[in-house]
């Protein structure tokens, strides 16, 4: 008997669709214990069914969504507890970066940082809340990039990823944006100073400003006392 043919799809369909509903999903256009229904997101996007149904074991793997008998794959909710988590994981591995960057880059990440920041503030002044989220990225990664570690921007690409599914909604606010903005430049500060001490204290504080600004948004709570901005 021969053996029967598989056919599957094409590689680049499936990383498409993947991207696509990881996108969906980060970007909150799919909400938190919305059903992801395979037929439905095929049609949608003009595809079969089978790099969807690959793609949503993708995004299961990766903690986005939860598959739940005789309902399907949900997006998963928001937790305190995995804000927590990323937000602590994300200080441990920014901290490192800034040191890695402060030893083997630091001009090349000043110049960057310098810019990135001009930029922000230039987008703010002219009502550009929505281009920070692009700046955002573009600032912490470029930390990551000059620690010269290809690993470390991996996982600090990964976690940032997981918490602009929190982060999103919460810095489309002018004073948050504002607010990140002086976090940004306290990191800068404490990298011209060449201090690795003081930069992991002004990574700390931003990410937990942050880390407040997305319970506000996501969990309703009260500002913490003396949390004006990083």
């Amino acid at each position: 008997m021969r053996k029967r043919l598989l056919i599957r799809a094409d590689p680049t369909i499936r990383r498409k669709v993947y991207e696509y509903l990881r996108g969906q999903i980060l970007l909150g256009h799919v909400k938190p214990k919305e059903r992801l229904v395979e037929n439905r997101i095929a049609a949608e996007i003009g595809t079969s069914r089978t790099p969807v149904r690959e793609a949503l074991h993708s995004l299961e793997m990766e903690g986005l969504i939860e598959s739940i008998p005789r309902v399907g794959y949900v997006v998963k909710p928001m937790t305190r507890e995995e804000v927590e988590e990323i937000c602590q994981i994300r200080v441990a591995v920014e901290s490192l970066a800034g040191k890695w960057a402060l030893e083997r880059a630091r001009q090349r990440a000043i110049r960057e940082l310098r810019k990135n920041i001009a930029r922000a503030e230039q987008r703010l002044a002219r009502g550009g809340v929505r281009d920070f989220v692009e700046l955002d990225a573009q600032f912490h990664e470029i930390l990551a990039r000059c620690s010269g570690s290809s690993r470390l921007l991996e996982m600090a690409q990964k976690l940032r990823s997981h918490m602009l599914r929190y982060r999103i909604q919460s810095i489309y606010s002018e004073e948050n944006v504002a607010r990140a903005i002086q976090g940004h430049k306290g990191i800068l500060e404490a990298l011209e100073k060449g201090n690795p001490q003081e930069l992991a204290q002004a990574i700390s504080r931003h990410i937990e400003i942050s880390k407040q600004d997305i319970m506000r948004y996501a969990f309703g709570d009260e500002p913490e006392a003396g949390s004006g901005g990083a």
